[in-house]
């Protein structure tokens, strides 16, 4: 990709962009704040990969903050640096969190030039549970929300890149566009020179060691599926989280950039809250997402590898089971919400790497509805809790040893049109250092045996770490 050879007049190659262009649009818009407003620039890039390039955004002194939601080859967003956030943690994180983020996103003083790839964005990122049974450090809180500093976002060949900051305190509007125009000059310039990480051509990240799970899993299916016999749940969706050691602290997007060879039909995401800890994973699951008014969810339940063994997935009496309970309750919660759902008749597969799925899509008119309102209403989807609900979710705070954190919880965002994208945090794991835990589950019904499940697990675990370009086993010279 090639970078505007003039870009000294004019960063993206337009001539419709000139920095003149860029300080009387910012003299104009920051006539236009109110108390409390935000000023917001963009431009224009021409190429450039938001992945390769997110180690430049980060501001000088920052706080770390850092966010991808990868999905190329569609829209591609990386952003640093926190203007506003949110976190808060109880039964009314949802609510909060979409007034947080409708408030941000008015108080901007912005034009309304560019696509919708170019919007600002309100980031956000939810807990499986209201709050953590704990408060301690390290502990997720129910919700954290940001409107970054730094947006840059790509779909197709287009490209922009977006600055947020409060005017006042010494910063100018022309302080905001000088900083604008620089960084953008910086990053064409990085991709003109090929100066990106070549995180693709890293070598393996080896693996120490790997902690034991099957036995504390076994015992907890075996008591999930007593239930399940006894009639106390139709379903559960028991989790375990496997804790790896390995031979470096990577930095996560190192981790990343393989998942985007793997697992090209996911949704490859980042949230890193500072530098001590990061969530990535490659979601196949799709929450909501909502698109000039019209929503759409995935029903995604029933596993099988890839080849063969896929086909009889349509067939398997115990996975069409597991899925139309999903399927139903989806439905059933968009009615009550006053919305009028549609689907499909029967599920497809849906194949996302190595792995392959049942997939039902669920789509309807949001009307009035807020996005967040109805993701309330669908968090936690039987595809990852169970029913009935509440008493699912009960059963999984006792049988699992872990606080599910970020895991099985809705990640993604909400732009300024009102347009947004949520995804289920599976496929997923949390860098601490050197030390990665990854989290997998799966869906326990009538007819499942524990063997069958502790399998399900282990595929899904091992497909995961074999994505992220690690070793299935540890050196012989490691304690596994």
């Amino acid at each position: 990709m090639q970078a505007s050879h003039s870009f000294t007049d004019s960063p993206g190659g337009s001539s419709g962009n000139s920095f003149t262009d860029l300080l009387t649009a910012a003299n104009g818009q920051a006539r236009q704040l109110e108390e409390d407003g935000v000023l917001s620039l963009a431009l224009p890039l021409t190429g450039g990969d938001p992945l390769l390039l997110l180690p430049h955004l980060e501001p000088s002194g920052g706080d770390g903050f850092r966010f991808l939601w990868d999905g190329a080859p569609g829209l591609c967003i990386a952003a640093a640096g926190r203007t506003n956030s949110l976190e808060l943690s109880g039964p009314r994180r949802f609510e909060l969190a979409q007034r947080f983020a409708s408030a941000s996103l008015s108080r901007l003083a912005t034009t309304n030039a560019g696509p919708p790839l170019a919007r600002p964005r309100v980031l956000l990122a939810f807990a499986f549970f209201d709050a953590p049974l704990r408060s301690e450090p390290g502990s997720v809180p129910g919700v954290q929300a940001v409107l970054p500093r730094w947006q840059l976002s790509r779909q197709g060949q287009h490209c922009w890149l977006r600055l947020q900051r409060p005017i006042g305190g010494g910063v100018t509007p022309r302080q905001l566009a000088e900083e604008l125009w620089e960084r953008a000059r910086r990053l064409e310039q990085l991709v003109e020179q090929a100066e990106e990480p070549g995180w693709s051509e890293l070598g393996g990240i080896g693996l120490r060691w790997s902690a034991p799970w099957q036995g504390s899993y076994r015992f907890a299916v075996a008591e999930a599926l007593s239930k399940v016999e006894a009639g106390e749940l139709k379903k559960v969706v028991l989790a375990v989280r496997q804790e790896l050691q390995l031979d470096t602290a990577p930095d996560p997007l190192a981790l990343l950039a393989p998942l985007r060879r793997h697992q090209g039909g996911s949704c490859r995401f980042l949230w890193q809250q500072g530098p001590g800890s990061a969530l990535i994973g490659a979601s196949p699951e799709r929450l909501l997402t909502v698109r000039q008014g019209q929503l759409r969810s995935d029903a995604l339940a029933g596993t099988a590898p890839a080849g063969d063994q896929a086909a009889a997935l349509l067939h398997s009496s115990k996975d069409r089971h597991e899925h139309e309970l999903v399927v139903d309750t989806i439905t059933a919660v968009l009615a009550r919400a006053g919305l009028t759902p549609r689907r499909p008749r029967h599920p497809r597969l849906a194949r996302h790497g190595q792995l392959v799925h049942l997939h039902t899509p669920i789509t309807a008119a949001l009307a009035q509805h807020q996005p967040l309102t109805i993701a309330a209403a669908l968090h936690p989807t039987p595809a990852v809790a169970g029913l009935p609900r509440r008493e699912a979710m009960a059963w999984l705070r006792s049988l699992e040893p872990f606080e599910r954190g970020h895991y099985a919880a809705p990640i993604g965002w909400i732009d300024s049109a009102g347009d947004a994208d949520l995804r289920v945090a599976i496929r997923s794991g949390t860098l601490r250092g050197d030390r990665l835990e990854l989290t997998a589950g799966a869906g326990l019904v009538r007819g499942s045996t524990v063997e069958r499940e502790l399998a399900e697990v282990a595929l899904k675990l091992g497909v995961l770490q074999q994505q992220l370009d690690l070793p299935a086993q540890a050196s012989s010279r490691s304690i596994v």
